[in-house]
């Protein structure tokens, strides 16, 4: 909220989310402009404001950043450098807003080129170092996973590789796709979830907007679209095991020719607003039950235990591609349109159109279902003080494997940093494995690993040691993982994974 609107605003903006039912908001920071000076966080500011405003209208407030200061990064866009930097701006934080914030996300959606194009390992090693400070910072405090755009397999692989499942309260993610891709992106997501509560921090299906490039307006027809999308978002995202979703985005918000926001500059609700409060008020407290089946592949159906105004029933989201009857096995409650308006209905049909409905049943109404997924079982693990790092240039990075790409035929040296984020001293060994990717049909050749087995690290002491690699070969190599594992004693366990991709010049 602080990045749209002026102080003066702030109270009347979180007012209108509450009156959408939200309980949740994420805002977003600037690290950069918050300490413009390593080590001097700004006194009372915007984001105080926001923060303060959100808070004081009822709402759950997450923060996220998406930038590093100069001081601490020369390309911004990417992560700090040295991984304290991160754990003192989070300890700070949580701190400070330790009354008002109840969630923060370290980073969004590191894993595309915009915010950084960082690997699975680095996003694995910058949660542990941030997870540390937040917890330090207030421990009560959730710490959220640094978000992920998209889903892809490679960097999803890399992070669950580095073992970060213990330095995150809830596996956190974003999209914008097709209701059909759903199965198939949250499915991926689980697989790597460790058992944490999902939460989508950004969803929606867009919209353009047309016409004069001042207003920047959708038309009628999209901006109904919009609202009736909305519920669709809801209830599929519900369904798929989201136990939070926050719908991007209430301020009027443009990139190119889209248009996100559910309100106007002025404030006044554009169609999607009124969506979002009839989807808060109707879904209250929602769990799935499951997926209807129709026996008509036009209709998509979701049924959720709710409290739609506050009483227990079953709640039926359903719409459909073409206009067709769908029979209940008793009349509903009560049925109200996308938009939260009463609609009569005749006897136990409800005609399902385009726009979706929302049936409000007796509680343990029977409807033939698809069981909503089952959440994966939760992993166990316990963080540990000591994080490793390994930190190569950002020209090396091979997005799609989530690797780093190194000069096959020489020796070379990786620098590999170790934190200790404790009060005390860190004395441990470290081990060294390595696993490949076959390319072809030839048996990878072992490469040699060199990297010092024994390490002391004083409390808040960050210590460069070296990884050298020879005999690096092509030879029936796509990419080669490197792991290194800590044995630190009461310092816990801590995991380093680095995928490596050999190139002949």
């Amino acid at each position: 909220m602080a990045w749209f609107y002026p102080k003066e605003k702030m109270a009347t903006v979180a007012s209108l989310c509450a009156l959408a039912g939200m309980n949740r908001v994420r805002d977003r920071l600037s690290w950069p402009e918050l300490e413009p000076t390593k080590g001097q966080l700004l006194a009372t500011n915007r984001y105080d404001w926001s923060v303060q405003a959100q808070s004081a209208a009822g709402l759950q407030v997450l923060e996220v950043d998406h930038l590093s200061p100069p001081w601490a990064n020369p390309i911004t866009k990417r992560f700090p450098l040295d991984l304290r930097d991160a754990y003192n701006l989070w300890r700070a934080l949580a701190q400070r807003w330790r009354a008002e914030v109840v969630s923060f996300e370290p980073w969004n959606e590191a894993d595309i080129p915009m915010f950084g194009g960082h690997t699975g390992s680095e996003m694995a090693s910058l949660q542990k170092a941030a997870w540390l400070g937040l917890k330090a910072g207030n421990p009560k405090v959730i710490a959220c996973l640094n978000v992920f755009a998209l889903h892809p397999q490679a960097q999803l692989r890399d992070l669950h590789e580095n073992e970060t499942w213990p330095y995150f309260d809830t596996f956190n993610l974003h999209h914008y796709e097709r209701f059909d891709a759903y199965p198939k992106l949250y499915a991926d997501f689980r697989a790597v979830s460790a058992g944490r509560p999902l939460w989508v921090t950004e969803c929606s299906v867009p919209v353009k907007w047309h016409g004069d490039e001042h207003l920047q307006e959708p038309t009628q027809d999209d901006l109904l679209l919009q609202s009736e999308r909305v519920p669709m978002t809801y209830a599929c995202a519900i369904h798929e095991g989201a136990q939070a979703v926050f719908y991007f985005i209430l301020p009027h918000f443009v990139e190119g020719q889209t248009q996100f926001g559910v309100v106007r500059p002025d404030l006044t609700p554009r169609p999607a607003y009124l969506a979002l409060a009839a989807a808060g008020r109707l879904l209250a407290d929602t769990q799935p039950l499951g997926r209807v089946k129709a026996g008509n592949d036009s209709v998509r159906g979701f049924l959720f235990r709710a409290k739609p105004d506050g009483r227990p029933a079953d709640v039926l989201v359903a719409w459909s591609t073409n206009e067709v009857a769908f029979e209940l096995p008793k009349p509903p409650k009560a049925c109200f349109d996308h938009l939260g308006r009463p609609r009569d209905i005749s006897g136990k049909v409800l005609k399902l159109g385009r726009a979706p409905l929302y049936a409000v049943l007796a509680t343990g109404t029977q409807l033939h279902l698809v069981p909503a997924p089952e959440a994966p079982k939760r992993l166990p693990g316990q963080p540990s003080p000591v994080v490793l790092q390994a930190l190569l240039p950002e020209e090396s990075i091979l997005l799609e494997k989530s690797a780093y790409k190194i000069p096959a035929g020489q020796t070379t040296t990786i620098p590999i940093f170790v934190y200790n984020f404790s009060a005390r001293p860190a004395r441990g060994r470290l081990t060294t494995s390595m696993s490949f990717e076959s390319a072809g049909t030839t048996a990878p050749a072992p490469w040699s690993l060199d990297l010092p087995t024994q390490v002391e690290v004083a409390p808040g002491e960050r210590k460069e040691l070296s990884l050298r690699l020879s005999g690096i070969s092509t030879n029936g190599v796509d990419s080669a993982s490197i792991r290194i594992t800590g044995e630190f004693g009461k310092s816990g366990t801590p995991v380093l994974s680095v995928r490596l991709s050999p190139s002949v010049k």
